[in-house]
């Protein structure tokens, strides 16, 4: 009868996982399955940006990063271009759900140690940045911290028939990305990048973009979100992924904060795209959408296939 307690126990009370153990993307599938939301919400949990329901023509965008002292910026770095990137990296995630961003809040936790001139600088870059894309600062919060971390959170909008998501690759679409890839700590690039807010918009007045995100986790990891979310597969080219001057192939598919697009067209989209005299915009074609049942593959020289191992950065 003991036995049979402790097996029904254990049925209906499993065993809690660290988060170590569950990892920062199954802790958000677990509280997908906790979050119940109204008809208003177009797309929650799952994308690059929150899609709510605003108008006839458009769709509010809803979307938030957080960035922390010695995970992702030193204390060492400049704080005009660490208050860039925590702007920027929100303004990132708007342009790849082919929006146009429009507010933000700001909530910083800070140590009562800093001095009020590093505070200003963070809030310069912040603010430097949001202007040249169009974002006005609407608040925010601050609260007493030993490591500084920023939070900040961003409006944008949307056409209806302009909305990007993960979800919507297709078997034959050709894949491109809008610039360099890896050895962006190195190389100081996570500091000093510039969203991909103008490409997009390019893009989706261009043309019928079927999927889209931000490069933050890194090549192999953001792929493997769109294959998941589209249900397909994928065959990437080393040889076509453009890559940071001393990056290795490697790097390039696993390092992250790279903040560039990686989007899917039709092949004759892309053809469209890539017979228009655009000399504004660099875009790479490196792959083509497959079955899910090919997996995720790169192709090498002569030809060989190989499985593509979907990692990128954990934070547990």
């Amino acid at each position: 009868m003991r036995a049979q307690l402790e097996k029904y126990s254990h049925e209906i009370m499993p065993k809690q996982n660290k988060l170590a153990d569950l990892g920062e993307f199954g802790l958000i599938r677990n509280f997908q399955k906790q979050i119940k939301v109204s008809r208003s919400v177009v797309k929650g949990i799952g994308d690059d940006a929150a899609v709510l329901s605003l108008t006839a023509k458009q769709h509010l965008l809803l979307t938030t990063d957080m960035l922390m002292e010695n995970v992702h910026f030193k204390r060492s770095h400049s704080p005009e271009a660490v208050g860039h990137k925590a702007m920027a990296c929100n303004i990132s995630d708007i342009a790849a759900m082919g929006g146009m961003p429009q507010y933000a809040v700001v909530s910083l936790g800070i140590s009562g140690k800093t001095s009020v001139s590093y505070v200003n600088q963070l809030y310069r870059g912040m603010q430097r940045t949001a202007r040249k894309f169009g974002v006005s600062i609407v608040g925010g919060d601050t609260i007493r911290s030993k490591k500084t971390i920023i939070n900040v959170a961003l409006t944008g909008v949307v056409d209806k028939q302009k909305l990007v998501m993960r979800s919507g690759a297709k078997v034959g679409d050709q894949i491109f990305v809008t610039g360099p890839l890896g050895c962006s700590y190195a190389t100081n690039h996570h500091l000093k990048f510039m969203p991909r807010l103008f490409e997009a918009q390019f893009l989706v007045k261009q043309c019928r973009v079927n999927a889209m995100i931000d490069i933050s986790d890194g090549l192999a990891a953001d792929l493997g979100h769109i294959l998941k979310a589209s249900g397909v597969g994928a065959i990437i080219d080393k040889q076509l992924i453009p890559r940071r001057d001393h990056a290795t192939i490697n790097e390039a598919l696993y390092d992250g904060e790279d903040f560039e697009l990686l989007f899917t067209l039709s092949k004759s989209e892309a053809r469209k795209l890539l017979s228009q005299k655009n000399k504004r915009y660099p875009f790479y074609m490196i792959g083509e959408i497959t079955p899910n049942t090919k997996g995720f593959m790169i192709r090498e020289k002569h030809g060989i296939l190989k499985k593509v191992l979907v990692k990128g950065y954990r934070h547990f």
